[in-house]
């Protein structure tokens, strides 16, 4: 009888332990899908205020025209959607190598205390502020190098932004090959540096490429640092070594404007820049699951 009832009441402990942990799993399972859910709607929200104020603005005028004077409707971005253009083709040549650099070497060759720092500083970098850079960049740049406010000292503003982003997100991903992977190849014979070209970073491309593209989504929507360094232009600009438009710049231009006319155009500038970076996303995944189809 005495051990029945021990059995009995350890099965029924058993028993109201297993429904606790059950409910807990339910109730965590609703939170994490709120949660999903909340952040969907948030974006789908904003995304549907900014459609719905910037859509009148967009016109054929609007993508190929410069902007007007104060006071005179009408005009685009043009100038503007080409000065990002460039200036994120210049970052992007500045600052992925080095940040791609910088990951390959934290995760295949970083020991010791160096390779801390190296992480310390890299961590540090994402951390400032994007008018700290600017100002940075304007007080060595702009004043002691090309002596005037131009694209060029935007773009290595934005290229500073991107480099511990793409750091950081190479060094994480890289870390998740396998290491029999490397073991393998070594094996082979093949040299180290063959390995990491051929093996290791293949196998990391679809990380490595949500991490550039998330370091172009970031430094393609700074604002403050391209007031310090490329000022803004009016006007259709070629030139890297002068003042160049960025639809940054312009969204705060029309947005602090006295007139209606450029607060549509500041939102349908917004729009604008968000499908700039979405296009970049999905041309570079379009491209990067091409080759990988190709590979195998």
């Amino acid at each position: 009888m005495e051990a029945s009832t021990v059995i009995s009441l350890t099965l029924g402990k058993t028993d109201t332990s297993l429904k606790r942990r059950k409910l807990v799993d339910q109730i965590f399972t609703i939170l994490v899908v709120l949660s999903a859910l909340i952040g969907v709607a948030i974006l789908a929200l904003l995304l549907f205020y900014i459609i719905l104020r910037g859509a009148p603005a967009l016109n054929v005028a609007f993508f190929t025209e410069r902007p007007l004077p104060y006071g005179e409707p009408g005009g685009g971005v043009a100038p503007a959607i080409l000065g990002t253009l460039q200036m994120l083709a210049v970052a992007a040549l500045l600052g992925i190598p080095i940040g791609l650099g910088t990951g390959i070497y934290l995760v295949e060759f970083g020991h010791g205390r160096f390779a801390e720092a190296i992480r310390f500083t890299v961590d540090l970098i994402a951390g400032l502020p994007s008018i700290s850079v600017g100002v940075f960049v304007w007080s060595l740049i702009v004043r002691h190098v090309i002596g005037n406010f131009a694209g060029l000292a935007g773009a290595i503003a934005l290229a500073i932004i991107m480099v511990p982003i793409v750091a950081r997100t190479a060094e994480e991903m890289l870390r998740l090959v396998p290491d029999t992977l490397r073991e393998a190849s070594l094996a082979l014979g093949v040299s180290r540096r063959r390995t990491i070209l051929n093996v290791v970073l293949p196998t990391a491309r679809t990380g490595l490429v949500t991490g550039t593209v998330l370091a172009l989504a970031r430094a393609g929507g700074e604002t403050a640092p391209l007031l310090l360094t490329a000022l803004g232009n009016q006007f259709f600009n070629f030139d890297l070594l002068q003042p160049m438009a960025a639809l940054p710049i312009q969204i705060y231009n029309y947005a602090v404007g006295p007139y209606e006319d450029w607060h549509t155009k500041a939102w349908g500038a917004s729009l604008v820049l968000i499908g700039v970076i979405a296009t970049l996303s999905l041309l570079t995944r379009w491209a990067t699951s091409r080759s990988s189809f190709k590979a195998r």
